[in-house]
């Protein structure tokens, strides 16, 4: 009977110790926000196609809806320039490597919380310390003053129940935190690639518009010699000179500020690579060295909020501050710790750890907050305001994301007539150009008519050769706000699993 006593009562200790160590967490248990209930980006169905564009202009685009992102979406430009290019950034950037510390801190600062949370502090401790004493210390007043010195060994052990898992609840909050700056880092490497794309874009753009504009100048250069030698034939008169002149002059004096431009992208393009700007050595990109990707994938409206990493960085950000809630609602209550040391001291350390030196002590110790001014308590209404406003921050990420989407969307559809009707007055300019040239030399028009000619003809090319590049600017940046497909990419070897952190 008593046997069966003891079996009963130990086991009644074992599991109130259990349930102190373990407890039960205060505060909310967090769960993902749902995501939007929508089934379309923009308030009317997108066409299965853009507009359809005759010559050399382009191709229509197919929206793909609910198909796949490739993780290197970059490659669909068919460039292997800018591939290399963007694999070389992603080992070279700063950016890049500035958000893998980051990663790698929060990391760290976890396995060093953790560490205190699940285990016990050991410590280990030895002194030396000389004393003095006289026998009033021990009631002798008469005695005769004694002078020792004390050597000290001793290993101390101290644990705190987590009752209410509030270290747990800090545990949650640093595993969102590795979370955050996991997708920050995703963040970083979708806006890197995008960045380099629509710059290499932007210089292409700015050499198809250098190119136009020299073959412009070079047209209204032989258009000069020829009124020149009109005037001399008696044909024209002297302001019919000047004026074409005038204008090839004005035409010349657009070339600097392209040229200018242009530099400045190269510039920027280094910088981005990780580069200096002065080494050199990048390619040169133009608008022929590049294939407008004409499948476009869409993803499902509903699968946004997981493929977006700043959408997921600001859910584990809610999560924190969830988390902290739980924090501050714990640090309310009780603290229990647990404490003991064993070891030696002795008057002569040779005899530190001989027979009888030995001491020991055990303890525990209850915290109960009783006063502190409402100190906790308005924390506790901090941790709630900040978690309100997470949650503000989360849906105004959403939002963005989702007009983001609709944005670029729209403006596919819209590039494509803008480029076909672009691609018809360029043609129409071309066209004209070269008939009131012909009549111009065989004097059946004048001057002004051949001036404004040349004017529609130069507005359309060079709105030609920036319509061509607005449609790969906003295909990237499709691609951009749709995520990038990063979920499709091998996992890194730096960063730390989810499951594993958690």
């Amino acid at each position: 009977m008593v046997n069966r006593y003891f079996r009963f009562t130990s086991a009644g200790i074992a599991a109130l110790a259990w349930s102190l160590v373990t407890g039960c967490a205060v505060g909310p248990d967090f769960r993902p926000p749902e995501p939007p209930v929508v089934q379309l980006y923009t308030p009317d169905p997108l066409p299965v196609e853009t507009a359809s564009i005759q010559g050399h202009a382009g191709e229509p685009q197919h929206f793909l809806h609910g198909t796949e992102i490739a993780a290197e979406w970059w490659t669909l430009f068919r460039s292997e320039p800018l591939d290399a290019l963007i694999r070389q950034a992603l080992v070279d950037s700063p950016t890049i490597a500035a958000a893998q510390a980051r990663l790698r801190e929060a990391e760290e600062n976890l396995r060093a919380r953790g560490g205190t949370v699940y285990y016990p502090s050991v410590d280990g401790e030895f002194s030396i310390g000389r004393s003095r004493s006289t026998g009033a210390s021990f009631g002798q007043p008469t005695a005769e003053p004694s002078t020792f010195t004390l050597f000290n060994a001793t290993v101390n052990v101290s644990y705190t129940l987590d009752i209410f898992g509030g270290n747990r609840r800090e545990l949650e909050a640093l595993r969102a935190e590795v979370d955050y700056q996991r997708f920050l880092l995703e963040a970083v490497h979708l806006a890197l690639t995008a960045n380099i794309v629509t710059t290499a874009v932007k210089e292409a753009s700015l050499r198809g518009q250098v190119r136009a504009t020299e073959e412009i100048v070079t047209l209204m250069e032989k258009q000069l010699e020829l009124v020149e030698l009109q005037f001399q034939a008696g044909a024209v008169s002297r302001s019919g000179v000047l004026t074409e002149n005038a204008l090839l002059a004005q035409t010349r004096a657009t070339l600097p500020p392209l040229d200018k431009e242009l530099a400045q992208t190269r510039h920027q393009l280094a910088v981005l690579v990780g580069k200096l700007p002065g080494l050199g050595g990048l390619p040169a990109f133009d608008l022929e060295g590049l294939e407008l990707p004409v499948e476009l994938p869409v993803s499902l409206p509903s699968s946004l909020v997981r493929q977006r990493p700043d959408i997921r960085a600001a859910e584990e950000l809610l999560h924190a501050a969830s988390a902290r809630v739980g924090v501050a609602t714990a640090n309310l209550y009780p603290k229990i710790t647990l404490s003991g040391s064993i070891g030696s001291n002795a008057v002569k350390i040779e005899d530190l750890f001989s027979s009888g030196s030995s001491i020991w002590s055990l303890g525990a110790g209850l915290l109960q907050p009783l006063f502190h001014g409402g100190e906790l308590s308005a924390k506790r209404r901090a941790a709630i305001a900040a978690h309100d406003q997470a949650i503000a921050l989360y849906r105004d990420t959403v939002l963005t994301a989702f007009q983001n989407v609709a944005d670029t969307l729209r403006a596919l559809e819209f590039d494509a007539i803008t480029l076909r009707a672009q691609a018809d007055a360029e043609l129409a300019a071309r066209e004209t150009l070269e008939i009131t040239q012909e009549q111009f030399r065989l004097g059946a028009v004048s001057s002004l008519n051949l001036l404004v000619a040349q004017r529609l003809f130069q507005e359309a090319h060079i709105s030609l050769v920036k319509a061509r590049a607005a449609r790969f600017a906003d295909t990237a940046a499709l691609f951009q706000s749709l995520g990038g497909g990063w979920w499709n990419r091998e996992p890194r070897t730096e960063t730390v699993a989810k499951s594993e952190s958690k």
